[in-house]
C-alpha cells in the first residue's frame, strides 16, 4: 500500500488524540491536588509520579521493541509471528510487574533518598508510591499491547483503550480527591483502578492474535526459540538502555530543581505538563513512523522507508509550530488553571517562556525515534542517547550555577537537541537495513 498524507493521518491523528488524553489526565492530576492551594500535594504528586513513571519506562522498551518487530513481521506478511511478538512480550511484561512489587520498598526507599524534598512532601509521596506499585503488572502489558497494536495500524484501538482508562482516571480522581477528600492518595487509587481496566480492553482487543499464536507455535519451546528470544533481547536490550538515560535525565532535572525549594519543585511540575502534552501529541506521527518504517524494512522497499520518514516528519514539523504558538500566547491561563498558589503561579510564569520554544527544539528527537524503532536500529538509538546525556551532564555541570533554574531548563533542550543531531547522522542506515533484507 502506497504511503499518502491520507495513511499517514489515518494513523496518527487516532494516536495524538489518544496520547493527548495522557498528559491531560497528569493536567487533571496537578490541578485537582492544586486546588487544595499549597505547594506540598502538588510536589509530593509530581515526585511520586516522576518516581514511578521513571520505573515502569525502563519497559518501555516492550512497547516501541514489540512496535518494530510486529512491524517488520506484518510487513513481511509473517502473520503467526506478528501475534507471537505480543505474547513474548506480555510474558516479560508480567515477569517484571511481580518482581517491582516483590521489591518496592528496597526501589523506592533509594529513590526518595535522591529526591532532597521536604518532610511533608516525601511523606505524602510515600503514600502515593505504596498504592500505584500495585498497578506495575498492567501498565508494563499495555506498554506491549499499545506497541502491537500500532504496529499493525489498528489505532483507533489504542485510542479506545485510552479513553476509556484516562477517562476512568479523571472521574475517579475528582471523586476520590474533591468528592471524599482522600487527597494524594485518590490521585493514586483513581490511576491503579485505571490501569487495570486499560489492560482487561487491551487483551480483548488482541484475543484472537494471542490465540492464533498459541496454536501456531503448538508449544512453548517453539514460541520462545533461541533464535527469537535472542532478537528479541537484542533489540529490547538496547532500548532498555535508551530509556534508562532518558528516563533518568528527567528525573535529574526534577530532583534538581527540588533541591531549590517546594514552590520551584511545584512550578516545574507544573511546566512538565506542558512538555508532557507537547511528546504525547507529536508522539503521534513518531508512531505513524514507526509502523510505516517497520512495514517498509519488513517488505524490503527502501524508498518507502524514506517515503515515510519524510512524509510523517512534514506533519511532526507542523504539529511542534502549532503547539509553540499555543504555549506562547496561552501559557499563562494554563498555569493559573493548574494551580491556585499564587507563589507557584508566579514561579512558574518566569520559566514559561522555555514552553514556547521546547517543542520546534525537541520534535527531531521524537521523529527520529519513531524512524529508527521501526527500523529496529536500537544500537543506533542507546548510542545517541549516550551522546546526548554526555552533553546535558555538562550543561548541567556549566548552565544551573550560572542561571539558577533557567541553566535546568536550557539544559534539558540541550539534551534533546543533541538526541536528533545524533540520530539524524546516522538515518541513511535504515534505508541500507531495508536494503539488505531478502
Amino acid at each position: 500500500m502506497e504511503i499518502t498524507h491520507r495513511r499517514v493521518l489515518n494513523i496518527a491523528l487516532p494516536i495524538v488524540l489518544s496520547n493527548v488524553t495522557v498528559p491531560l489526565l497528569g493536567l487533571v492530576d496537578t490541578g485537582v491536588i492544586g486546588q487544595l492551594g499549597r505547594a506540598g500535594p502538588i510536589g509530593a504528586v509530581g515526585i511520586g509520579a516522576v518516581i514511578v513513571t521513571s520505573i515502569y519506562w525502563v519497559f518501555g522498551f516492550l512497547r516501541m521493541g514489540t512496535s518494530g518487530l510486529v512491524a517488520q513481521s506484518h510487513g513481511a506478511g509473517d502473520g503467526p509471528e506478528v501475534g507471537a511478538h505480543l505474547l513474548r512480550a506480555l510474558t516479560i511484561a508480567g515477569l517484571a510487574g511481580l518482581a517491582l512489587i516483590l521489591l518496592q520498598i528496597p526501589i523506592f526507599w533509594a529513590a526518595l533518598r535522591l529526591a532532597p524534598a521536604s518532610s511533608e512532601v516525601e511523606a505524602l509521596a510515600r503514600d502515593y508510591l505504596a498504592i500505584r506499585i500495585w498497578g506495575a503488572p498492567a501498565t508494563i502489558g499495555l506498554y506491549a499491547l499499545t506497541g502491537w497494536l500500532i504496529a499493525i495500524e489498528r489505532t483507533r484501538a489504542v485510542l479506545a483503550l485510552q479513553v476509556l482508562q484516562n477517562g476512568l482516571n479523571v472521574v475517579l480522581d475528582v471523586w476520590f480527591v474533591l468528592g471524599i477528600g482522600l487527597g494524594v492518595s485518590g490521585v493514586a487509587w483513581a490511576t491503579l483502578i485505571a490501569e487495570w481496566s486499560g489492560l482487561m480492553l487491551g487483551l480483548w482487543f488482541a484475543r484472537h492474535a494471542l490465540r492464533a499464536a498459541v496454536l501456531a507455535a503448538r508449544n512453548a519451546a517453539t514460541l520462545f526459540a533461541r533464535n527469537k528470544l535472542n532478537r528479541l533481547l537484542r533489540v529490547n536490550g538496547d532500548i532498555m538502555i535508551r530509556s534508562v538515560l532518558l528516563q533518568a535525565s528527567i528525573t535529574s532535572f526534577l530532583f534538581l530543581g527540588a533541591a531549590q525549594g517546594d514552590v520551584t519543585l511545584a512550578a516545574n511540575q507544573v511546566l512538565m505538563q506542558f512538555l508532557s502534552l507537547t511528546a504525547f501529541a507529536l508522539d503521534g506521527f513518531a508512531f505513524a513512523a514507526e509502523s510505516l518504517v517497520g512495514q517498509a524494512v519488513g517488505a524490503g522497499r527502501p524508498e518507502r522507508v524514506r517515503r515515510a520518514s519524510i512524509v510523517t516528519s512534514q506533519w511532526g514539523i507542523g504539529g511542534a509550530l502549532i503547539l509553540g504558538l499555543a504555549f506562547w500566547f496561552g501559557g499563562g491561563a494554563i498555569i493559573d488553571m493548574l494551580t491556585t498558589a499564587p507563589a507557584v503561579r508566579e514561579e512558574a510564569r518566569l520559566y514559561l517562556i522555555w514552553m514556547g520554544f521546547a517543542p520546534l527544539i525537541s520534535v527531531a528527537s521524537w521523529m527520529y525515534d519513531g524512524i529508527f524503532i521501526g527500523a529496529t536500529l536500537t544500537r543506533e538509538m542507546r548510542v545517541a542517547m549516550l551522546q546526548a546525556v554526555a552533553i546535558y551532564i555538562a550543561a548541567l555541570l556549566i548552565l544551573p550555577p550560572l542561571m539558577g533554574n533557567h541553566g535546568l531548563w536550557a539544559a534539558l533542550m540541550i539534551l534533546n537537541t543533541a538526541r536528533g543531531a545524533a540520530m539524524a547522522r546516522m538515518y541513511r542506515r535504515a534505508e541500507v537495513v531495508a536494503i539488505s533484507r531478502p
